[in-house]
């Protein structure tokens, strides 16, 4: 499936009268977050997609960073910029503002207040790409989805929330499982569909949930020096009908989705100014 997203993509791209570029910004040295830059890169320069390389020391002034964020709006072709998260914990207090600096038109990642704001007024074209990811993967399996019982687990800002409000775009009401949610037991055993990004290692359990239930697992977290997700998936083995494994299940659709935004902006920028002004105005890509 992510193949098939990825070559619909470079054909996408290939069609533009000019390259595309994606920038991820990466504040400090946290060798995951390095690492999962890189493959963005690898994936993004696979299909067409000129990738922007922004690292920013930890000691960065936030003020300055942000500064930085805007000049980086301006570089010819840039098409998509997202800050790679978590960032240091001194950015904290600032975090959202720090977010809000990402040019609106160039927030594929969706985590600007404009963005988000008009993506739940169900008003902009570029969407949380993890939701995207989960949303993708279920019409893959080619389930009707308006009459099963769906839970999402969390209400998180890039899970939770975004899925909700994409399923409820379709005219789906899912139930919503928090922690202090009453009965919350017996709504994840009865579900049929499990969307969860609440990020607690092996939360769910075979034990848990129905024979043949659909587990879309979007939740991450750290254990004995790997990553898990919120299904147990040697105890859910042999009750679930599909489980989307962690890692490589919901994690390489996301960047695939997150490039599909990128070729959207692009695709945006052809139809505002016209194939050849896009072009003239385009100007040499950066090295």
């Amino acid at each position: 499936m992510r193949g098939k997203i990825l070559e619909e993509i470079r054909t996408g791209v290939a069609m533009l009268p000019f390259v595309p570029v994606f920038c991820d910004i990466l504040v400090g040295n946290d060798p995951a977050s390095a690492q999962y830059v890189d493959m963005k890169a690898k994936t993004a320069e696979k299909i067409g997609i000129k990738f922007y390389r922004a690292r920013f020391a930890e000691d960065i002034e936030p003020t300055a960073l942000m500064k930085e964020i805007k000049k980086l709006g301006e570089i010819p072709n840039m098409c998509g910029i997202i800050i790679q998260l978590p960032l240091p914990p001194r950015f904290s207090e600032c975090k959202k503002s720090i977010l809000d600096s990402v040019p609106e038109g160039l927030d594929v990642d969706c985590l600007g207040t404009p963005a988000s704001d008009r993506f739940y007024e169900g008003k902009n074209e570029i969407c949380f790409p993890t939701a995207l990811a989960c949303m993708e993967i279920l019409d893959s399996l080619g389930i009707d989805l308006h009459d099963k019982k769906i839970a999402v687990l969390g209400q998180g800002d890039l899970v939770g929330k975004p899925v909700t409000a994409l399923l409820r775009f379709r005219g789906i009401e899912p139930s919503i499982v928090r922690s202090k949610t009453e009965n919350k037991e017996q709504i994840i055993k009865e579900a049929d569909v499990i969307i969860s990004g609440i990020g607690k290692g092996k939360f769910i359990t075979g034990d848990m949930i129905k024979e043949g239930v659909v587990l879309i697992d979007a939740g991450t977290s750290e254990s004995n020096g790997g990553i898990v997700g919120d299904v147990d998936l040697e105890s859910v083995n042999g009750v679930a009908g599909f489980i989307s494994p962690v890692p490589g299940g919901v994690g390489p659709v996301t960047v695939a989705m997150l490039l599909k935004n990128v070729l959207k902006v692009a695709q945006r920028v052809v139809l505002e100014k016209g194939p050849d002004e896009a072009e003239a105005s385009s100007g040499p890509n950066p090295q």
